[in-house]
């Protein structure tokens, strides 16, 4: 322990230092005790160095190889267009959701409240009760966004006439797409049910979306939203629940247009409008951005990159570069954040959403450190935020070549997640994210903080040394 450390905990009257466990703390914090919590934890018992494949892949040079992909990637939105016309294997039958694949018995309830909501959108079901049943009938058939290139926040629910954005990767051939999104509080996407939610999705359909699209297809280059996420770094976001910069760029980007090809003044008002007052229009474009460029790494022998983490409010689930149709899950985790006026811990559904595809693509909650204003939001102070992201560091295969931190004199952000890192330091990748409510209908509940948990990085460091570094044994 240093001097310093010393003296700064006999000036704040440090009565007991912390080690691990809050709860121990907390306890003596209720009796008047000035406690100082340390973050620490015991030795993790030694872990195999792998370090070649059993084909003599060099695991290094397979994780370089997977991150130069993401880095050398690009994400430009080139239009939009309807579910059923855009996204590969999209069909009426089919709604898509978030995380890891889940049935509908073991489904949580914001993800049963968004699919309910969706059918009554969708005009298959009149009201609750109806969408109720069909969904729970087996006619139809839930599958992961992630199988089907596609990202969807928190329940992350994509119907076949939902309109979505169209992101390109040009350089590796591939694309990816996103729902538009609604803003905060009660919305489809939470869970939330009701007529102003199901009006608010009918108007995006028909009027946000036909005009963003004319839009869009009047622009040849379509718009850089890598290029975006880059720039909004730079003034304070993290481009996962801090978006304010993101969506304001986004809005300087596509407004000429926007006027340019307007049908309707009042109809393109209000579409700036609305953009304008939803700070975060611009987290289902940086999630697109961010599978995009995930894709590019798929399929890389030899690779403990992960190119998947996310959640479905039951399961938390990851995927490897090495081995992308493979899913390693584990029970979602609990948030610890900031709640809305009338709610509480006891509200909160666990971890859900494919926004931590931000986080495996090198920035939101890694890049914390870049926008300290997002503790107001999540909780924790601007000092966590710094830390959180120098922590990253050691879990990441190697820092963004294009997304930088001007607070760390612009050194690039954690990219790369190694499950070997992972499971040598026992450092477990930090999320920030929105707290959906247990219940289908209610909506948002708050947003916090929260780790990865560490079974399924387990299964995942245990079958790939299974697969690829161990060899078959030879029958006799």
């Amino acid at each position: 322990m240093t001097d310093k450390l010393l003296k700064d905990l006999f000036d704040q009257k440090v009565q007991v230092l912390n080690l691990g466990l809050d709860s121990m703390a907390a306890a003596l914090e209720q009796q008047g005790t000035v406690v100082e919590r340390l973050d620490w934890q015991p030795p993790r018992k030694i872990m195999p160095n792998l370090m070649w494949t059993k084909d003599g892949i060099s695991i290094d040079d397979a994780n370089r190889e997977a991150c130069k992909r993401i880095v050398d990637s690009g994400a430009v939105l080139v239009g939009m267009g309807l579910a059923r016309d855009m996204i590969p294997g999209m069909r009426a039958d089919l709604i898509l959701h978030a995380g890891p694949p889940v049935t509908w018995e073991r489904m949580c309830g914001p993800t049963r409240g968004a699919i309910m909501g969706a059918l009554i959108y969708e005009g298959l079901a009149r009201d609750e009760k109806e969408a109720e049943a069909l969904a729970s009938s087996g006619d139809l058939q839930f599958e992961p966004c992630h199988h089907h290139q596609t990202v969807g926040p928190m329940a992350g629910i994509v119907s076949a006439s939902m309109p979505v954005f169209i992101m390109e990767n040009a350089a590796f051939g591939v694309r990816s797409y996103a729902t538009l999104n609604e803003g905060l509080g009660k919305v489809l996407r939470y869970g939330a049910m009701g007529e102003e939610v199901y009006a608010r999705l009918h108007w995006m359909r028909d009027v946000l979306y036909p005009t963003l699209a004319r839009a869009l297809d009047a622009l040849p280059h379509g718009i850089d939203i890598k290029s975006l996420i880059a720039q909004a770094l730079h003034m304070g976001d993290e481009c996962h629940n801090r978006n304010r910069a993101g969506t304001s760029l986004f809005l300087r980007a596509i407004s000429p247009t926007l006027v340019r090809t307007q049908r309707a003044a009042e109809d393109t008002a209000r579409v700036i409008e609305f953009i304008n007052g939803n700070d975060h229009f611009f987290l289902n474009l940086s999630m697109a951005a961010g599978k995009a460029t995930l894709l590019a790494a798929e399929g890389v022998a030899g690779s403990t990159v992960l190119t998947t983490m996310a959640r479905n409010g039951t399961d938390f689930g990851i995927r490897l570069a090495s081995m992308p149709g493979e899913w390693f899950t584990a029970p979602a985790g609990e948030v610890k954040g900031l709640y809305l006026p009338g709610f509480s811990e006891k509200d909160a559904n666990p971890d859900i959403g494919d926004s931590t595809v931000t986080e495996t693509a090198g920035f939101g909650g890694f890049a914390m450190a870049a926008a300290p204003a997002i503790t107001q939001f999540v909780g924790g102070s601007p000092e966590m935020a710094l830390h959180t992201t120098l922590e990253m560091y050691e879990i990441t295969q190697t820092e963004h070549r294009d997304f930088t931190i001007p607070a760390l004199g612009f050194r690039g952000t954690p990219l790369g997640i190694d499950v070997r890192r992972v499971m040598e330091s026992g450092i477990l990748p930090q999320i920030n994210t929105g707290i959906a409510h247990r219940l289908p209908g209610i909506g948002m509940v708050g947003a916090g903080i929260l780790r990865a948990p560490q079974t399924c990085f387990e299964e995942a460091f245990t079958a790939f040394q299974k697969n690829f570094c161990e060899e078959k044994e030879k029958n006799t």
